[in-house]
């Protein structure tokens, strides 16, 4: 479950408009992954997303979701689960 919830957030952190150059709060990833899930009607729609912009050209994809990943697992990979502050994976 726990690698499902962090594979959930990359691809809503890929879909968000950070810059992957950036280097996020905790805080700014919280409200990244947020609105990203709203604006892409959940988890689903955020890898539907990148499925369309980046389907026909996976390369281009790589760094921004290596980055996605590396940003996830810093700001939630080492703390424990908190079930009140998932993000229901939908």
């Amino acid at each position: 479950m726990r690698s499902h919830l962090l594979t959930a957030r990359a691809a809503a952190l890929f879909a968000s408009d950070l810059p992957a150059s950036s280097r996020p709060s905790a805080p700014a990833v919280n409200e990244a992954i947020a609105e990203a899930v709203r604006r892409h009607g959940g988890t689903r729609g955020c890898v539907a997303h990148l499925a369309t912009t980046y389907g026909d050209y996976p390369e281009f994809a790589a760094a921004r979701m290596r980055w996605a990943r590396a940003v996830v697992e810093t700001t939630y990979g080492s703390r424990p689960v908190d079930r009140n502050q998932e993000l229901v994976a939908a």
